[in-house]
């Protein structure tokens, strides 16, 4: 049983999680994880040399499953805020720093803060930090994304991956368009 529409919160929902977070290192945290649609894993690893400017704006590099890099450009509020969080870390420095020992952050603990997120916005379900990638890819097609940016954004090994977000969005039926 496919269970990919019950895991993609609606836009204001996640909005919500992310206006009712705490600023700082939690905050760019779960903007990260919606913005970029990037793995636990992949969002947990990254440094500060993989994050440069791009044009106006500014882009992340995240090295995923399978040994894939993919760099996904940011929205301009995304890269401001990063600008500012970064407070001179070295290039070599985590950008999402574990307050135990200043390493990176652990996977229970983006877990736990993704959790602590959905109930702050009333959100009963299990939420996990993989609900943010999820939504990144509905909400992208939602707004008019094609399905290669998404593909390739998310790193997918093909767009028929990509795909099951197009036939996953709860609110769309050909049921709507008949004459019952």
């Amino acid at each position: 049983m496919d269970t990919l529409a019950e895991r993609i919160l609606p836009e204001a929902k996640i909005h919500e999680m992310i206006a009712l977070t705490p600023e700082g290192r939690d905050r760019v945290l779960l903007r990260l994880l919606y913005a970029t649609g990037g793995r636990v894993s992949e969002i947990c690893a990254v440094k500060w040399r993989h994050v440069q400017a791009n044009g106006d704006s500014g882009q992340i590099t995240l090295f995923g499953k399978g040994a894939k890099t993919h760099a996904v450009v940011l929205p301009m509020s995304i890269w401001n805020d990063l600008v500012a969080f970064r407070a001179g870390a070295d290039d070599d420095a985590p950008v999402i720093v574990s307050r135990k020992g200043g390493g990176h952050l652990d996977r229970s603990q983006v877990l736990r803060i993704a959790k602590q997120a959905a109930r702050r916005a009333g959100i009963r379900r299990k939420v996990s930090p993989h609900w943010f990638r999820h939504a990144h890819a509905s909400h992208a097609m939602d707004r008019g994304a094609g399905i290669h940016p998404v593909c390739a954004t998310l790193a997918h090994s093909s767009v028929a991956i990509t795909g099951r977000y197009l036939h996953a969005k709860p609110t769309e039926s050909s049921a709507k368009f008949l004459a019952v």
